[in-house]
């Protein structure tokens, strides 16, 4: 009868700069003070307590200019316009999609924000409304942009781009959305092999790199040609990485993620979610994104 034993390892030190060390951010938990000075603006997240600015969440405090807010360190998407969002259907509506998106409202997709197959421009009649489930059903994953904000905080999106759609085959990875980093593009086609959408709702869609993009589908092509065992043996890995990265609080971006998944290289991939392979292979990615970045 084999027997799985485990050692204790020796951690590693990691010396930060002393210019990352100044930049550190305050954390704040609810009820402690921020500030005395009555010249800054009370933000988000804050509230006046007899002349005194006050916390009223756990979390980071940012200050602009002369307004101070906390940002929570663990809360529901809020989104904002341009965001790239991972989400599921859940509804199909009249004239619109209701859209799961991790935020604290459904999301809505209007049939109006929808590219038509073949890409044709023209006003959506009477017959699209009645094949829109022919388009997006409920359970289908999309991925889509925050077009605008209602005013009751429920999100307008829109796929009026063939990078933007239906999603096919791949692995959905759920982390917190407050560890996905803001960037210029938030879809990698990362050297290993496979694909990431990095969407600012904290849904992490990992998927086999695509060959050709098919634009007379308008985004509403799934290619389901069987996947091959390499590249789901890649995905797997990236899967557990983030896993890995969003336990140990690991800011997500391209060069994280790739970081990450070349540390783990020398170990299986079923052993990556160990916790003391874990740390070690975090451990290794934070020590490369501080010579990245220094």
């Amino acid at each position: 009868m084999a027997a799985e034993m485990r050692l204790p390892a020796v951690h590693k030190h990691i010396s930060l700069p002393a210019s990352q060390l100044q930049d550190d951010k305050r954390l704040v938990v609810p009820g402690e003070v921020i500030t005395s000075d009555t010249g800054f603006m009370r933000g988000h997240g804050t509230y006046m307590d007899e002349d005194r600015l006050t916390a009223s969440v756990a979390g980071e405090v940012e200050r602009v200019n002369k307004l101070i807010c906390v940002k929570p360190l663990k809360t529901r998407y809020n989104g904002e316009v341009g965001d790239v969002i991972v989400g599921r259907i859940t509804e199909v509506q009249q004239k619109r999609w209701k859209v799961e998106t991790n935020s604290r409202l459904d999301s809505v997709l209007l049939l109006s924000s929808v590219n038509l197959p073949g890409g044709e421009l023209r006003r959506r009649s009477a017959e699209d409304e009645l094949a829109m489930r022919d388009y997006l059903q409920e359970g289908d994953l999309i991925s889509a942009e925050v077009q605008s904000i209602f005013s009751d905080g429920a999100l307008s999106l829109h796929t009026r781009s063939l990078k933007y759609g239906k999603l096919g085959q791949g692995v959905l990875v759920l982390v917190s959305p407050s560890l996905v980093k803001r960037q210029k593009t938030h879809f990698h086609n990362l050297p290993c092999g496979a694909s990431i959408i990095l969407g600012n709702n904290g849904y992490v869609w990992l998927y086999p790199t695509p060959g050709q993009l098919d634009e007379e589908a308008g985004g509403y092509f799934t290619n389901m040609e069987p996947v091959s065992l390499s590249d789901r043996e890649v995905i797997s890995r990236l899967r557990n990485c983030l896993l890995a990265l969003g336990a140990h609080k690991v800011l997500l971006y391209d060069t994280s993620v790739l970081y990450c998944y070349e540390s783990s290289l020398s170990h299986q991939i079923k052993d990556i979610l160990k916790p003391e392979v874990m740390e070690e292979i975090i451990l290794e990615t934070r020590q490369r994104l501080v010579e990245h970045e220094g």
